[in-house]
């Protein structure tokens, strides 16, 4: 008697176990008929074989997962002449505020907005919106060194991270990371972009917490209630007011064939749609080296689930009222952006192949970085002699320097395959 009541018990998990495995392999093959596949001149696709992965961690769960091992690196590529512009000043549009401000409100200009095959044109740079100016930025660094912080209250972002206001008034954002790596990487990565003349990026230092000394002594209560450690070094970010959400424009999302010189949408763009696309295609090439995943590539892996996510808010995006995007909350990108590198790949270079147009002064500063093999060196160099905690917060591995020199190499790699295509237009 007992063993017939094990094999019916055997049997009756058999079923449900069939029943089960029935229900989901339904699932998918629903959701497969339903995903979204899109055609691009030429028979390829701008969002191509994107796998339904329907584990039940959701995507911000996955920003903690296990150390990943280094993918393979591509072999170094030959150095070629991509362009002969001059690397230039980043203080290139500091004067030119009113002018610009000016020049952006006006009519639609009938110059064409390509140069050069794959380039934004020149008229449309000198519009450009300079963001934050190194000047600017320079002088807050100096100023939120010194400055009394005299309250600590949530508005930035998670639990662990804090709008904090200065005795003057002025505020801004305190990241205790979750880790190091995320201190780690915002503050790198904030540094990346000086080397590449992004200017969206608002103004960063460290500060290392000591609830005697009299920057923090104020909050002290607050600290101890958040349970920070003493000693922590935290960032602190210059908080921006006024700020919107920004949606992804229509030429990136997953209907349309890319940004490309070909677009025939371009040439209907008000001005300040291309300016705003302009910064776009910094924002993505910026994304692909540092491997930042929680934007505009976290949009795309939820489209598994979500056909409209690409219609809302993109995730650590905002707009000033004049048209400058800032990018915000870069905590993933360089450190843990490399670490997970092998679960997202395959997201940040099918965002990458979707733009095959880039401003001039970007793709020199790549060009550079490519043909002199130093960006380890430079990086480091800029970090230390500009952050007086960095040897207290750390830098990249030898390893993660070697995958930053390996992601630079794979973007110069993708220019050139879109100057070779566009060339001729």
């Amino acid at each position: 008697m007992r063993a017939v009541s094990a094999n019916f018990f055997a049997l009756l998990f058999l079923c449900a176990f069939a029943s089960v495995f029935y229900v989901w392999s339904a699932l998918e093959n629903r959701l497969e008929r339903h995903k979204r596949r899109f055609s691009v001149p030429g028979g390829g696709s701008f969002y191509p074989s994107l796998p339904v992965d329907l584990s039940a961690k959701t995507f911000r769960a996955l920003l903690a997962v296990p150390v990943a091992q280094r993918p393979h690196l591509g072999g170094r590529l030959e150095a070629l002449n991509l362009t002969d512009i001059s690397a230039g000043n980043r203080d290139y549009h500091v004067n030119r505020d009113n002018e610009r401000s000016t020049q952006r409100e006006g009519p639609v200009k009938l110059d064409s907005p390509v140069e050069d095959g794959i380039f934004w044109s020149e008229w449309l740079e000198d519009l450009l919106p300079v963001g934050f100016t190194e000047e600017n930025a320079r002088a807050w660094r100096e100023e939120a060194r010194t400055h009394r912080i005299v309250k600590l209250e949530s508005g930035c972002g998670r639990i662990s991270n804090q709008l904090a206001t200065f005795a003057d008034g002025t505020k801004a954002c305190v990241r205790y990371g979750i880790n190091a790596d995320q201190v780690q990487g915002e503050t790198l990565t904030y540094y990346l972009a000086n080397l590449l003349g992004i200017t969206n990026l608002p103004p960063l230092i460290l500060s290392q917490l000591n609830t005697y000394s009299e920057q923090w002594a104020a909050v002290r209560t607050r600290i101890d209630g958040l349970q920070w450690s003493d000693r922590a070094v935290v960032s602190l970010t210059e908080w921006v007011s006024n700020l919107t959400g920004v949606v992804t424009p229509a030429p990136l999302r997953q209907e349309s064939s890319g940004l490309h010189p070909a677009l025939k949408e371009l040439r209907n763009k008000t001005t300040v749609e291309l300016l705003e696309l302009m910064q776009w295609t910094d924002l993505i090439i910026f994304d692909y080296l540092t491997a930042n995943f929680d934007r505009l590539v976290s949009n795309l892996f939820s489209l598994q689930w979500d056909s409209r996510v690409m219609e809302r808010d993109t995730n650590n995006l905002l707009k000033t009222p004049s048209g400058d995007l800032v990018f915000i909350d870069n905590e993933a990108g360089l450190v843990h952006g490399f670490r997970v590198l092998n679960m997202w790949e395959k997201y940040h270079n099918t965002v990458l192949s979707s733009v095959c147009m880039f401003r001039k002064r970007t793709t020199q500063r790549v060009a550079e970085l490519h043909r002199r093999r130093d960006s380890r060196k430079r990086l480091l160099e800029l970090y230390r002699d500009s952050e007086p905690l960095s040897l207290e917060l750390g830098f990249l591995s030898d390893e993660h320097a070697g995958v930053l020199q390996d992601r630079i190499d794979r973007l110069y790699k993708h220019i050139l395959h879109c100057k070779g295509k566009y060339s001729q237009l």
